[in-house]
């Protein structure tokens, strides 16, 4: 099941049947019985909340009941184990992303998928700490799918490529998001700005790095310190680079 273990969080890891009802809301609320005071979306936004503010290593069964105002024992009837939560979670806030039509050719569109991506991931860090190499099919996620493959439709890429460039875009995305949240991550937990950082920490490095001995990395490194006042840029990293991606699309497009 879904762990927090070394190997990290995983999705797809729940029971298949369960978790496709609840995704796609095919069981219906039993007629007998006390009337279901709780919905799945209503468990899944308390427990997005509830990741969104500490992280996803807080997330339990008990946790998220104790915001619903419930038991961990009646929040069982509803879904069956954290692994078949964190499904329903992503697939929830997939559908926080638009699907809204943009003006230009592929580029521009493939852009914007990149950028509502990026904007996800620093609203809801912990998607980046789930593996989703076998991600929850809901409804949200095909929807997105679709969405995505729209952007590079018409372009005459074969359609494994289409699949390829989507998933190029993707990983990409994930990855400088992952800095990008380090970054913010260790401001706060500090309390000290990269900027704050880097003006106690050159000093310092300057009195013992010989320029000769490093010439390349000296120059180099004292101009992106200047220009980036720290020791990196994540947000000029993401948009440097998503351009390099795209410009290898282009020339992918065009060779087909």
């Amino acid at each position: 099941m879904t762990t927090d273990s070394k190997d990290g969080w995983h999705s797809g890891s729940g029971d298949p049947a369960r978790t496709v009802e609840l995704l796609w809301g095919l069981r219906e609320p039993s007629r007998r019985g006390p009337k279901q005071r709780l919905t799945v979306p209503q468990i899944a936004e308390a427990a997005i909340a509830l990741a969104d503010g500490e992280g996803l290593a807080a997330l339990s069964m008990r946790r998220v009941a104790e915001r619903l105002g419930v038991t961990a024992m009646s929040l069982y009837t509803y879904v069956p184990s954290k692994a078949e939560l964190v499904d329903v979670m992503l697939d929830t806030v997939l559908g926080e992303l638009p699907r809204t039509e943009v003006a230009g050719g592929w580029r521009a569109r493939l852009e914007r998928v990149a950028r509502d991506k990026w904007a996800l991931y620093l609203r809801h860090p912990w998607l980046l700490q789930v593996s989703t190499s076998r991600p929850p099919m809901g409804p949200n996620l095909m929807a997105r799918y679709e969405y995505e493959l729209g952007a590079v439709e018409g372009t005459g890429l074969p359609d494994v490529a289409m699949d390829l460039v989507v998933t190029l875009v993707g990983d990409y995305v994930h990855g400088a998001a992952r800095a990008a949240v380090a970054a913010v991550q260790i401001q706060q937990r500090s309390g000290m700005s990269d900027a704050q950082w880097w003006e106690g920490y050159a000093p310092l490095l300057a009195q013992v790095l010989d320029p000769e001995k490093y010439p390349v990395s000296s120059r180099v490194g004292t101009a992106a310190g200047e220009a980036f006042d720290a020791p990196n840029d994540p947000e000029r990293a993401f948009e440097f680079g998503l351009a390099r991606v795209l410009d290898g699309v282009e020339a992918l497009i065009s060779r087909s």
